[in-house]
């Protein structure tokens, strides 16, 4: 009896490079991986944001999480004819983040701080280093509270402005889904998934998922999840599923 697993949908674009683990993967068990983001990022317009009357010059810092984040706070001053001043500082929740940066600004250590460990409770405590600047946090309209509740609590001045949103990336009327397994990163690519196939029935389909917020999803859904990670054992999502063809494979060979 051979593999079972044939063809996967990664829920994410393609990787740039061709050293992913999923390449190798693809290789070494003989299956087809296609990628395809569930959901993609939109930004606001400039009247959009306005609406939310906020003057981005009333703010002394940013607090960037994701490049998106930067991309599209960059691009809205551009579109408002906000000129960011020299004096502004930058607070990420990564150094890869924070040397971004230099896409948009004159990079120097004196006005660009980050996390060492890219935890959001470490970049929590660098900004409550620095507690006479007003925070400007640009976010989707779908995010995360922890950084804020972490704000919060260190009684930091901040305001969060939504500068682009997360929205279904449908499928083309008739699109041909024969997928063995499905593999997911938010909870908005499974709403994406029942908004794009409302009838879709899982069968003998595995789902696979990244997050604890994800896998919450996946079964409030109704869905079985087979498999998960992080775990100790694997703790990214390739490992995870390395170790599941792994297992499938010892299977069919016994």
């Amino acid at each position: 009896m051979g593999l079972t697993i044939r063809r996967l949908l990664v829920s994410q674009p393609k990787p740039a490079s061709e050293k992913s683990p999923y390449f190798d993967i693809a290789a070494k068990y003989g299956v087809e991986i296609d990628f395809r983001p569930f959901i993609k990022v939109e930004p606001l317009s400039a009247k959009e944001f306005r609406q939310q009357r906020i003057n981005i010059l009333d703010y002394t810092a940013v607090v960037f999480t994701a490049r998106t984040a930067i991309d599209h706070f960059f691009h809205l001053c551009e579109e408002l004819r906000v000129n960011i001043p020299e004096s502004m500082k930058y607070f990420c929740v990564t150094e890869a983040i924070a040397v971004y940066l230099q896409k948009y600004i004159v990079y120097r250590k004196r006005k660009v701080f980050f996390s060492q460990t890219g935890k959001i409770d470490d970049l929590a405590a660098i900004i409550a280093k620095h507690p006479k600047e007003k925070y400007l946090v640009p976010v989707s309209d779908v995010h995360k509270d922890e950084l804020f509740k972490l704000m919060e609590a260190k009684h930091i001045d901040y305001l969060k402005a939504i500068m682009f949103r997360t929205v279904s990336n449908d499928f083309p009327v008739g699109a041909k889904f024969d997928y063995d397994m499905l593999l997911f990163f938010s909870p908005q690519g499974i709403n994406s998934l029942l908004k794009n196939f409302p009838d879709f029935q899982q069968n003998d389909i595995r789902i696979g998922c990244f997050g604890p917020t994800t896998a919450k999803a996946i079964r409030d859904a109704g869905l079985r999840l087979d498999v998960e990670a992080p775990t100790p054992e694997a703790p990214s999502m390739t490992a995870a599923l390395e170790l599941y063809l792994k297992k499938e494979t010892d299977n069919a060979k016994a």
